[in-house]
């Protein structure tokens, strides 16, 4: 699916993919009764789209948020009320005068037929009326047991979303759905690129990631330097200060927070690393920035995460990592006219940036292939595993109550690897690490060719990205 939405971006925006996020809220939106639903994951990552999408054809009212006064909200609703088609006139010129009138009028409106009614930016609408969820709470039985109204309540800041489903929130245990909209994975991000070469589509997603917004910036038909050049090489750039603008909205755990990300960055990824970085203890911190989702917190998948303290930390998006680390190095002089010679810098050093992002992709990709029956039929986790100074692996595939490894992966960031080597050199690490290696089955991942790859099973960006 591929059609283009209009998101408020000051360029068209295709909308592919997100046939499951569809498909979830039409089956929500099929049920009798009134329904409430919350949709939210963080900025860019195509929450509107995904909407605007789901409304087109239907009987619906978009309102988005923007932290105005409380009396200013109201009258733009009040607008987007009468337009909306076949309003009678004595509804049209109906003044709202707080958010109770609001529930007023479009319960009535959706008494005999479904309305779908979308707040987005809904923690923007809480900056005017924090007692909004209150009110609502107050209204919603009525609303449930005698409308077909269907209200969406959408926001992209992380914290506020999910404080509204705890369970001393006035909406708690009231929302029928509760959609998070995540970034693309490597086979739908595939579909934004779709003039790409597979290879050239994986640099794409290890630079700026699954953001559809960003992907969408992206032209295809020019070199990775050009691109860079035009996103983060001149001042102003698109993407020159995203990355600042994320850490903004996306974290609130001050300038300690911030220098705990530059250090995971920077690629200290162990606890006692960040500490002796950042001069404290980081463990808050971490668990904060762990639960906004920047921050990953990566174990050995054969051990128990509760209770191993071998843990490392990683910056959870693409593009986030590739700005903490590479392009706000470089921002002071791109700003001040060097963004040529500092794109050719990171361009020198694509391999280098693209490789962790390329074992994401493959363990996504195996993911995948799990999810769609073509692994072991209880397949029951997959991740990397290591073991410091003996051995590391990109993936096992675990199975079963016991679990059992089942397969072993090694990703490879090269035109060409041997597969037969790399086989080799995996099965000697299970060894190592202790693991049984009979009945193990082997795969290896190489950006365009596997040559001979004997016992292994091969796959390359023209399976990930294809």
């Amino acid at each position: 699916m591929s059609v283009t939405v209009d998101v408020g971006y000051d360029h068209p925006v295709n909308f592919v993919n997100r046939s499951e996020e569809l498909a979830t809220l039409r089956a929500w939106s099929g049920v009798a009764g009134g329904r409430l639903a919350l949709v939210w994951g963080r900025r860019r990552v195509g929450k509107t789209a995904l909407l605007r999408a789901f409304a087109g054809g239907n009987r619906a009212l978009i309102h988005v948020g923007a932290s105005r006064p409380l009396a200013a909200e109201l009258s733009q609703l009040q607008r987007q009320i009468a337009a909306l088609p076949g309003i009678a006139d004595r509804i049209s010129r109906r003044s709202l005068h707080g958010w109770d009138d609001f529930f007023d009028v479009i319960g009535e409106l959706a008494e005999r037929e479904p309305l779908l009614v979308v707040l987005d930016e809904f923690p923007e609408l809480l900056h005017a009326a924090p007692d909004l969820p209150s009110i609502l709470r107050a209204r919603w039985e009525t609303l449930v047991s005698t409308t077909q109204l269907r209200l969406i309540l959408c926001g992209s800041a992380t914290r506020t979303m999910e404080s509204l489903q705890e369970l001393r929130a006035p909406l708690y245990g009231r929302f029928d759905l509760n959609l998070q909209v995540h970034p693309f994975r490597p086979h739908e991000a595939a579909l934004m690129l779709p003039e790409m070469k597979p290879a050239d589509r994986a640099i794409v997603w290890g630079l700026v990631g699954g953001i559809p917004l960003y992907l969408s910036m992206w032209d295809q038909h020019a070199s990775v330097q050009s691109n860079l050049l035009t996103l983060v090489g001149r001042p102003g750039a698109r993407l020159l200060t995203e990355g600042e603008l994320l850490v903004d909205t996306e974290g609130d755990s001050g300038d300690l927070g911030r220098r705990v990300l530059y250090a995971v960055a920077g690629g200290r990824t162990k606890h006692n690393e960040i500490a002796d970085s950042i001069g404290a203890d980081p463990t808050r911190t971490l668990d904060r920035l762990v639960s906004l989702r920047l921050l990953d917190k990566v174990t050995p998948v054969l051990e128990d995460p509760r209770r191993t303290r071998r843990r490392v930390y990683r910056v959870s998006d693409n593009f986030l990592r590739f700005w903490l680390g590479n392009v706000d190095r470089l921002r002071t002089e791109i700003e001040l006219g060097l963004g040529r010679t500092a794109v050719t810098t990171l361009v020198a050093g694509l391999d280098d940036l693209i490789g962790a992002a390329w074992e994401d992709a493959a363990r996504l990709h195996l993911r995948r292939l799990a999810d769609r029956g073509e692994l072991a039929e209880d397949v029951v986790a997959i991740g990397p595993q290591w073991q410091d100074n003996v051995a590391e692996i990109d993936a096992l595939v675990l199975s079963g109550r016991e679990r059992r490894v089942w397969a072993a992966m090694e990703a490879k960031w090269a035109k060409s690897i041997d597969g037969t080597a790399i086989a080799r050199d995996l099965v000697g690490k299970l060894e190592r690490l202790g693991i049984p290696t009979a009945n193990v089955a082997l795969f290896v991942a190489g950006r365009e060719a596997v040559r001979q790859p004997g016992t292994a099973v091969a796959f390359t960006a023209a399976d990930i990205f294809g």
